[in-house]
């Protein structure tokens, strides 16, 4: 199963970095985006896939999944929901006032004297 998980992985982020290197603003967006749920699923994989009970400790306790990777995960997620929201807002804004999302065009002319 970790062999599939990694090939995922591995296509996540050619795909992600494909994204990112692209001209077009929301291209960017949706490329940081997929590029944190192949950071996702890279930690999900560190942490091996197991089965097990719910991390409760009693009396009795055999296996258990750690839960420790589920709150990073958890945690990034709501972290990357931000950011890409800010990100969109900021594309949104952005594309009001120059009317293009092209990169190449959003530079300004103070960076072609070179």
């Amino acid at each position: 199963m970790e062999i599939v998980m990694s090939i995922a992985i591995g296509v996540l982020f050619m795909v992600g970095t494909y994204l990112i290197l692209t001209r077009s603003l929301l291209r960017i967006i949706l490329g940081t985006s997929i590029l944190t749920h192949a950071v996702h699923l890279l930690l999900l994989t560190m942490s091996r896939l197991k089965t097990g009970a719910a991390p409760l400790l009693g009396e009795d306790t055999g296996n258990f999944v750690d839960p420790l990777p589920h709150a990073l995960i958890l945690t990034s997620i709501v972290i990357n929901f931000g950011v890409t929201a800010f990100f969109f807002v900021l594309a949104y804004r952005s594309y009001q006032e120059l009317g293009t999302d092209d990169m190449e065009l959003l530079r300004g002319q103070e960076d072609e004297h070179e």
